[in-house]
C-alpha cells in the first residue's frame, strides 16, 4: 500500500499549526480552550500553512516549473489574501455586532447563548498568515526529506 506523500504532508501541516495555535491561545489568554484546536483565526494561520505546504510539496514532487505547482501556488496566494481580507473584516464585524447584542441584552438583563454569538475568530492578520505560510513550507520540506 502506497501513501499519498502530499496529502500526508498537508495533514501534518494542519495538525502542527492547529496545535501551535492552541498553545499560543493558552499562553496569551491564560486559559485552555480545546475548541481552539478546530477553530478559525489565531496564530499561526493553519489555512496558510495548508496551502503553502501543498504548493511546496507539489513543487518538490512535480517540479517548480510544473503546471500543477502553478495551480497550487495561485491557490495559496488566493487563500492567504482572502484570510487577511474578507475573512479578517468578517471577524471585525462580528465583534462589533456581538458588542451591540451584549449592550442590548444588558439593558434587558438577558443572557447571550453561544448560538446567538457570531464567530469572531474568522480571519487572520498579516503576521499570522506569514507565520502559517512559513510553517507550511518548513513542514513540507522536512517531511519530504523524512518520508520514504
Amino acid at each position: 500500500m502506497s501513501i499519498n506523500r502530499i496529502l500526508l504532508i498537508v495533514f501534518n501541516a494542519w495538525f502542527v499549526t492547529q496545535t501551535i495555535k492552541l498553545i499560543v491561545y493558552w499562553v496569551i489568554n491564560k486559559k485552555f480552550v480545546p475548541e481552539r484546536f478546530f477553530g478559525d483565526g489565531g496564530m499561526p494561520s493553519s489555512h496558510s500553512a495548508v496551502v503553502a505546504s501543498l504548493a511546496t510539496a507539489i513543487g518538490l514532487h512535480s517540479g517548480w516549473g510544473s503546471p500543477l505547482f502553478a495551480v497550487a501556488a495561485i491557490l495559496a496566494v488566493i487563500v492567504m489574501h482572502d484570510a487577511t481580507g474578507v475573512r479578517q473584516e468578517t471577524g471585525k464585524q462580528a465583534r462589533v455586532i456581538n458588542d451591540l447584542v451584549k449592550m442590548l441584552q444588558a439593558k434587558e438583563r438577558g443572557e447571550l447563548t453561544p448560538a446567538e454569538t457570531l464567530k469572531e475568530f474568522v480571519g487572520h492578520t498579516g503576521p499570522q498568515v506569514l507565520v502559517g505560510m512559513l510553517c507550511g513550507i518548513l513542514i513540507a520540506v522536512i517531511m519530504n526529506l523524512l518520508l520514504p
